[in-house]
């Protein structure tokens, strides 16, 4: 099976996966009975046939948002997760904090090819930024975490990105008086665990959404929302850009891992499946406010969003674990441009006040 394949179970949203289409038929249908044969063509278009044509592109809708216990965040959780998301005593020695990494000034990721821990160290991969992640089932470039809770500790614990053991983060929060006292308050708590941290950031990163482009206004019936350039752009990412196989729905993604050939040494989603067909294969990121985000791809290897689109134009990067959705375009240098524009116009500007810290 080809590495775009994804098995990852959702409770929102069912992922298209991409299936060979290489199975044998029985040759010869006077070797097994009728019903044997019938059960099996069955199976062969059941596994030969995507589930799923591309969701529709569209503006995010609240109401399907992911949320802890299906329970609306309060402002108070929401404060409280902004002020841990900007601590750097959530790194083992307070040089880092989330936002280091994930700076609203840089479209909530850093700008650099590839992140660096708190000590400086370098890591292996592009950080992702975090827009409209509430919507999200699968998160990370690898897909390792499926909720905002458990996302949100994962960096803190990391040898390798804040290296801050967990019980030595419950140890320092609850020493902090201004700490106790919120977390008092929203959760109705005596000590501070790792779960209420966890829920708080989480809450924090559900509010960091983009809804509101040239794009989203166009949709609305604001015919003067998008350049001209734009709307040919839309065409062709839903046409012969064929872009909407992977980069559908109101956040741009399907939520699914797919390989686009990049040649290097990271395992991508394999490593976490221990499953061979998913060997470079990488989820898929949304896109709303993908210019503020650059560099791009999960190495950091693409500079500008033209070098992305110029890159699908050719074919990826034509490494043995390609997915078969990824095939030369034969856009034109004007098509190229168009896409550009339309990419831009799922632009919103987004402003976060740095909270006081306790």
């Amino acid at each position: 099976m080809p590495a775009s394949l994804s098995n990852t179970t959702t409770p929102l949203k069912v992922h298209r996966n991409i299936y060979p289409n290489s199975f044998r038929v029985i040759s010869s249908i006077c070797e097994v009975n009728m019903k044997r044969y019938i059960l099996h063509l069955i199976f062969t278009l059941m596994v030969c046939t995507p589930l799923l044509a591309a969701e529709p592109l569209g503006t995010p809708d609240p109401d399907d948002m992911i949320l802890y216990d299906d329970e609306e965040n309060t402002e108070l959780e929401v404060e409280l997760g902004k002020m841990l998301f900007f601590d750097t005593r959530l790194s083992v020695n307070g040089q880092q904090s989330c936002a280091t990494c994930h700076n609203p000034d840089l479209g909530f990721s850093d700008g650099m090819a590839k992140g660096v821990g708190t000590k400086n160290n370098p890591l292996g991969r592009n950080t992702p930024h975090i827009y409209n992640m509430a919507w999200s089932s699968v998160l990370m470039w690898d897909g390792r975490e499926p909720t905002l809770e458990q996302q949100a500790l994962g960096p803190i614990a990391s040898g390798q990105e804040m290296m801050l053991p967990l019980d030595e983060l419950e140890r320092r929060l609850n020493a902090v008086a201004g700490y106790r006292r919120l977390f008092k308050q929203a959760y109705d708590v005596d000590k501070i665990t790792r779960d209420e941290i966890a829920r708080a950031i989480a809450a924090f990163e559900r509010t960091i959404v983009i809804d509101d482009t040239p794009f989203d206004r166009y949709l609305a019936g604001d015919t003067q929302a998008m350049s001209q350039d734009a709307i040919k752009g839309l065409a062709l990412f839903k046409g012969k850009g064929n872009c909407t196989q992977c980069h559908d729905g109101p956040n741009f993604t399907d939520d699914s891992f797919h390989s686009l050939g990049i040649k290097d040494n990271d395992p991508g989603r394999a490593a976490i499946t221990g499953d061979k067909q998913f060997l470079g294969a990488f989820k898929t990121p949304g896109l709303r406010n993908t210019e503020l985000t650059a560099p791009y791809m999960h190495d950091g290897s693409l500079t500008s969003l033209m070098d992305v689109v110029k890159f699908y134009n050719q074919g990826g990067g034509g490494a043995k674990h390609t997915s078969n959705l990824v095939k030369p375009l034969n856009l034109t240098a004007k098509e190229e441009r168009q896409l550009v524009a339309f990419l831009k116009s799922l632009t919103q500007p987004f402003e976060v006040d740095v909270p006081k810290i306790p």
